[in-house]
This record gives structure tokens, sequence and C-alpha cells, in this order.
């Protein structure tokens, strides 16, 4: 139980810390999912989280949403997110903390010394959306770096959040579907996601009444 409310209260947090930026939440959740349920069940119960977090996200933002950096971003992505999850599902999962672990370190890097600024192109989509989707697979979310992908472009605010979480929502409902025939994930795991993709839900509806 105590577990239990550890998890939402960091959910919550995360949730607003992502709801403002966009990404982040996921980065700031994966090592106490880790720490809590183990690796094997952190990254699918994440994954399932996001994909209900990001699905309000593109739902308040639908009619904004820009189509054509969608479309080119997951081109690249699904089959790569595929490709991702299937490697974690396979690696030993001490390499896949080591993983995890370097993935965290290196965005932080990259977001202390400024280095995620990049120049927008379709070519960035198709290859960026790749780099993201096989990442997202393997170690849960790379949502930084597709976050810069389309700051790259120039969007709007909010087309740009719903824009970047319809490709979160659609990579996340492939891996969740790769996820669910290679590992068990009991009624618990999905109450927990459910109860955690809610709170991030619950932010991005508090912050468009605002």
């Amino acid at each position: 139980m105590l577990e239990l409310l550890i998890l939402f209260v960091a959910a919550f947090s995360a949730a607003a810390i992502s709801g403002a930026a966009g990404f982040g939440g996921a980065l700031l959740l994966l090592p106490l999912h880790v720490k809590t349920v183990g690796v094997t069940h952190a990254v699918p119960l994440l994954t399932i989280a996001q994909l209900i977090g990001n699905l309000s996200r593109a739902g308040f933002g639908f009619s904004q949403i820009h189509w054509k950096p969608v479309v080119l971003f997951l081109l690249g992505a699904i089959p790569l997110s595929i490709l991702g999850a299937l490697s974690f599902i396979q690696l030993p999962k001490d390499l896949v903390m080591r993983a995890i672990g370097a993935v965290i370190l290196i965005f932080v890097a990259l977001k202390y010394f400024d280095v995620l600024k990049l120049k927008g192109s379709s070519i960035l989509l198709v290859m960026g959306g790749g780099v993201v989707g096989f990442l997202s697979g393997l170690v849960g979310s790379a949502g930084p770096l597709g976050a810069a992908i389309f700051l790259s472009i120039g969007l709007p605010p909010v087309a740009y959040i719903a824009s970047e979480a319809t490709t979160a929502l659609v990579m996340h409902g492939v891996k969740t579907v790769v996820y669910q025939k290679y590992i068990v994930l009991d009624r618990e795991l999905w109450f927990l996601a459910a109860l955690m993709g809610s709170d991030d839900a619950g932010n991005v509806v508090g912050q468009a009444s605002h």
C-alpha cells in the first residue's frame, strides 16, 4: 500500500513537470519503477501509463495537431519501437538496467549543456523518429529527444505538445502490444498504470481549464 502511495505521488509530481514542458515525466519515474516493480515490469508499466497520459494531451490539442510531421516521425518510430521492445524482452535485464541509467545520464547532460537544439527537416523527423522509437522500446522513454525534434520545426506550443503526444501515443500503443505478448502483465500492474496515467491526464485537464 505504501509503495502504491509513493508511486501515485511521484506520478502526480512527474505529470506536473511533463504537462508543463511536454516531456520529462517518464524519465523521472523510471528509476522509481525499477526499484518498486523490477526492471522486467518497470518499462511496460511506464509504457501503459504514458499511453494514457499522452492520449489526454493529444485529445485536448487534437484540432491543432500537425499531421505531416507526425506521419513522417512515425515512419521511423513504429518499426524501430517494435525492434526496441523486442530487444528489451530478449536482452539480459542487468544490461537493460545499465542502458536505462546511461540514457538518463545522457539526456541530463544534453539538457544541462543545452545540446538538444536541432534543425528541423523531413529527414530529421524520419531518422529521429527511428532513434526515439528504438530507445523508447528498449528503456521506456526518449521524451527529451522526441520533444527536441518537434521543437525544431517551430510549431506553436499547443500544436507542439499535441503533435508530439500523438507520436508517443502510437509508439506506446505498439510497444504495449509487443510487451503483452511476451510478458505477463497482471491486473495489479494494469491498475497501477491506469492510476498513474490518470494522474497525468488530470494534470492536462487542470492546465487546459486555466
